[in-house]
């Protein structure tokens, strides 16, 4: 026997698609105020950025999807622009905010790294330099000009690669050092695998990097690579 639908009964009301319709006590932004960033959950975080889901796709599901999907927030900033246009519900002005907020992060690092000497918070290295070239497919070669004060003066991606290698030419590190007047840097290099370990040609370049530089007297003070996890300084391995 099939049971039709009462005509008189009033409609069931469909799930809420913005942040306003959900009850004041969940709604993230009511919460982020009241109790505080860190008390939101990464799905409320994301989705007082999203601001609204899709008919029947609350925007909190619409969260969860969007980092499960991702692999969280690490996988959402390094996906490529292509990749997030495809996801339903995320539309331009969605991945437009979201680029915009890595860029913010970016600049604000930056900000700090060239008010003091970089090394005053080897941790705010380490992120900005995880911002910078952790969504990398190609291996690149990049340097961290540094004054007097080793503060930083610009960080510059001079040489791309492939996936697997990239030529660097310390003739050219040179010579923007000396554009730059720069008195000492730190290399950079990405590997696009996630390992971090430095290679022997790693080791071999950074060698001729050391040797190069003190020709115009520019001191060298590690080399990261970047990978999964926090960058690999070559100082702190015993290598520089």
């Amino acid at each position: 026997m099939t049971v039709l639908p009462d005509p008189n009964a009033p409609p069931r009301p469909s799930a809420p698609s913005v942040i306003a319709e959900l009850p004041p006590e969940v709604r993230p932004r009511e919460k982020l105020l009241a109790r505080g960033a860190s008390a939101l959950s990464d799905a409320e975080l994301l989705a007082i950025l999203l601001r609204t889901g899709l008919p029947g796709r609350p925007v909190l599901t619409l969260s969860r999807d969007v980092l499960d999907s991702c692999g969280g927030f690490r996988g959402l900033l390094r996906a490529p622009a292509s990749s997030l246009a495809g996801a339903k519900g995320l539309g331009p002005a969605k991945r437009s905010t979201l680029l915009a907020i890595l860029e913010i992060a970016r600049r604000a690092f930056r900000e700090a790294l060239a008010d003091g000497p970089v090394f005053e918070s080897a941790e705010a290295v380490r992120d900005y330099l995880r911002l910078e070239y952790d969504d990398k497919r190609a291996e690149c070669f990049a340097v961290m000009f540094l004054d007097i004060q080793h503060r930083l003066i610009a960080l510059e991606t001079l040489f791309h690669g492939t996936l697997s290698h990239t030529m660097v030419y310390p003739r050219d590190v040179v010579k923007r050092a000396l554009t730059l007047d720069a008195a000492a840097v730190i290399l950079v290099h990405n590997h696009p695998s996630g390992r971090t370990d430095p290679s022997p040609q790693d080791v071999q370049l950074t060698r001729a990097m050391i040797e190069s530089l003190a020709l115009i007297d520019v001191k060298v003070l590690d080399h990261f690579i970047v990978g999964v996890g926090q960058p690999a300084s070559m100082t702190d391995l015993g290598l520089l």
